[in-house]
């Protein structure tokens, strides 16, 4: 599978994963999205390790998520999420994702995940830090080009 920008991580669909009819069950597309954005960043040096205050990017609340189901995940096995930002601002971001076969010919799932930077003693929005502005410039999907 080929792509312009953002990122493809493969992660495997576990039997547990599976509903009674065998398909992916629509709760689990956050868990593996989440499964996929979490060894980017921490790869990247921005990960948590027991400390919130060693990594405060990482403290950060879900405020949307938004998903359109196309084909089902049927069995265990990988499936290659592509997500990247669509926006990254002061102190919240948006990603936007793909779930694929791994072949990428088969688009299963698609939408949107908004998170907004806390600061764990307020619980208020927070300015995200130079490093996660690092880390966010290599998952910024470029802008269109001009016509």
């Amino acid at each position: 599978m080929s792509q312009q920008f953002g990122h493809v991580e493969h992660v495997p669909v576990h039997f547990d994963d599976l509903d009674a009819m065998g398909i992916l069950h629509n709760a689990r597309y956050a868990v593996l999205l989440e499964r996929a954005l979490t060894p980017y960043w921490a790869e990247r040096g921005v990960a948590f390790r027991g400390d919130v205050h060693a990594a405060p990017d990482v403290f950060h609340a879900v405020r949307e998520f938004t998903i359109t189901y196309r084909a089902p995940v049927t069995g265990v096995g990988p499936v290659a999420v592509h997500f990247w930002l669509e926006h990254f601002g002061t102190s919240s971001a948006r990603y936007a994702f793909e779930f694929r076969s791994v072949d990428g010919g088969v688009l299963h799932a698609d939408g949107t995940r908004s998170i907004v930077r806390l600061d764990p003693a307020t619980l208020r929005p927070t300015a995200w830090t130079d490093a996660a502005r690092a880390v966010a410039e290599t998952l910024l999907r470029p802008a269109p080009a001009a016509v």
